[in-house]
């Protein structure tokens, strides 16, 4: 089980589905992408396939042939690139809020992002990101996962932002995703609203299942953890049934 985190999070954010994966008995990857938790942040730019070279050079490095992935946001579009370049590494894909093209408007609001970390750090980034991803009810609500959540943030690397902002603005991945034949399983939370209209339509496109959450946010395993695992499990035990 590979799983893929967000830009200006960490492998942290899948602390609870990991736990419960593994004790499913599956082999649960939660990877770093570059510049974020524990990765070093080489020298950009970067694209969407470095990304996904870096996830297929984990699953080398660990000796797993294939892999159920889950990915949220940018984890989201590694795993449909993975689902493009490598079909023959994956069993299955789940993408929680995330699209497969980067339409002129959704690329260009990272530009204000990038010029931003480059002036100022990441730091600037933090409070902003977090109000929308979750909201300010939400936060107040949960001080401790707002602490986990900034304290993620803080610590991305400034290289490792930009350089995979700079791979999302580039995100092209639709062509090959509207050919792609796996097993697939699309999440988004009702209030992601930049989310919720391509998703409905990616998903009517490919004839997969789309699960909205209400009420949920960017990050729904995080806000709305109990609904995502529920939809994550039928995932599962769907391909069970017919392996």
């Amino acid at each position: 089980m590979l799983l893929c985190h967000s830009i200006l999070t960490s492998s942290a954010i899948w602390h609870r589905q990991a736990i419960a994966l593994a004790g499913r008995g599956y082999r649960v990857l939660a990877l770093d992408s570059r510049g974020h938790g524990h990765s070093e942040a080489p020298r950009g730019p970067y694209t969407m396939d470095d990304l996904v070279a870096d996830a297929i050079a984990a699953l080398n490095h660990f000796g797993i042939r294939q892999a159920h992935v889950i990915g949220v946001s940018q984890g989201g579009m590694t795993a449909f690139g993975l689902g493009v370049r490598h079909p023959d590494r994956l069993l299955s894909l789940c993408a929680i809020a995330a699209r497969a093209d980067a339409p002129p408007p959704f690329a260009t609001a990272w530009d204000d992002r990038i010029a931003l970390v480059r002036d100022r750090g990441i730091a600037p980034l933090a409070a902003p990101t977090a109000e929308r991803w979750f909201g300010s009810a939400f936060l107040a609500a949960h001080p401790t996962i707002t602490a986990a959540l900034l304290n993620c943030i803080n610590e991305t690397d400034p290289e490792g932002f930009i350089g995979c902002a700079r791979a999302i603005q580039d995100l092209a991945y639709l062509d090959g995703v509207k050919t792609m034949r796996l097993p697939l399983t699309m999440i988004v939370g009702a209030r992601d609203q930049l989310l919720v209209q391509p998703m409905t339509e990616l998903a009517a496109m490919l004839s997969c299942r789309l699960t909205i959450i209400p009420g949920a946010g960017h990050l729904p395993q995080v806000d709305h953890p109990d609904e995502v695992d529920a939809v994550i499990d039928g995932h599962l035990r769907e391909l069970a049934r017919f392996a």
